[in-house]
């Protein structure tokens, strides 16, 4: 490999920095999207990548006015440079001790309703114990995409389908059918999933719209087919809605508890579940698992095994 000039950016600083930029031009899809990323401009991007290929006296990528595409050699530059860059964060890292002590930000994308109350409890003490550490608390229902929005790890309901990150299951959420006083004043209580049928129904329609298996006590399933008055992907409207008397719905058993409590919801059917929803923590695999990272996981993981977050742990 040729060595750089210290004009092109000789110091071995200079050099990770080149190697950064270009990782991250990779990962962003674009200079104007590592540049946003990095913090700066477009223009500045283009000279630190025209400064790497002059030093290593290669061509790294083939860029037009649509897309950019690596080269045989980028993509050899490309897997070296996540190595090289991997371990020497892993060297500061160790040499500052930080192997014990969480420190810098950490960006953590989470569900609305789970990020807003259930976790924010375990969030709280961990900031309290690490007086070094910043978080970045995104609430977003939507997939993460790690790269574009430069995200350390997050927080996920439901099945997953991405196979190229690491997943940590640390609960499940229960899910009880609901209604209010007022929808059912003067029908008898349901007692069998056929007694729903003729009630106005509200969906989640994140996983569930049209159509709801409830288990049983004893293994048993019943498939309701639904025509929800309302179908939204919030659990607070989902609530909201639930209170005010239009309609039956699936909920989180940790969101419903407060309100059946005060007598604003009934639990019906309490033998009858829909499938409870895993809660997994989900990150892109490292070599080095910084502590930043470690402590989160083991603060989220904490929560849980002492019912903290009213959730059932894995």
């Amino acid at each position: 490999m040729k060595r750089l000039s210290s004009a092109e950016g000789g110091g071995n600083h200079d050099r990770l920095a080149l190697m950064q930029t270009f990782v991250r031009i990779v990962e962003a899809g674009s200079l104007s999207a590592a540049a946003g990323q990095l913090g700066t401009t477009q223009p500045t991007i283009s000279r630190r990548l025209q400064a790497l290929e002059r030093g290593l006296g290669l061509r790294l990528l083939q860029r037009s006015t649509h897309a950019l595409r690596l080269t045989e050699a980028g993509a050899q530059c490309y897997e070296r440079a996540k190595i090289l860059l991997g371990s020497w964060a892993e060297m500061e890292a160790q040499l500052r001790g930080a192997q014990d002590q969480p420190e810098g930000l950490l960006r953590v994308m989470v569900p609305h309703a789970l990020g807003q109350l259930q976790l924010m409890p375990p969030l709280i003490e961990l900031l309290k114990r690490a007086p070094d550490l910043s978080i970045e608390w995104l609430l977003h229902d939507h997939a993460p995409n790690f790269n574009a929005q430069d995200l350390d790890c997050a927080i996920r309901v439901g099945p997953l389908s991405d196979t190229s990150v690491v997943a940590l299951k640390l609960a499940e959420i229960p899910r009880i059918l609901v209604g209010s006083p007022a929808l059912l004043q003067g029908r008898p209580l349901p007692r069998l999933p056929a007694d729903l049928a003729d009630l106005d129904w509200l969906a989640l329609g994140t996983y569930y719209r049209n159509e709801l298996t409830l288990q049983g006590p004893q293994g048993e399933q019943a498939r309701l087919a639904l025509r929800p008055r309302l179908i939204t992907d919030s659990l607070f409207a989902l609530r909201n809605a639930a209170q005010a008397g239009l309609g039956v719905t699936a909920m989180s058993a940790w969101l419903a508890q407060e309100d059946i409590a005060a007598g604003r919801l009934l639990h019906l059917l309490p033998d009858w579940q829909a499938a409870a929803l895993p809660v997994y923590l989900i990150y892109p695999y490292q070599r080095f698992q910084p502590a930043k990272l470690r402590h989160f996981i083991a603060a989220m993981r904490d929560s849980l095994d002492s019912g903290g977050a009213m959730l059932a742990p894995s």
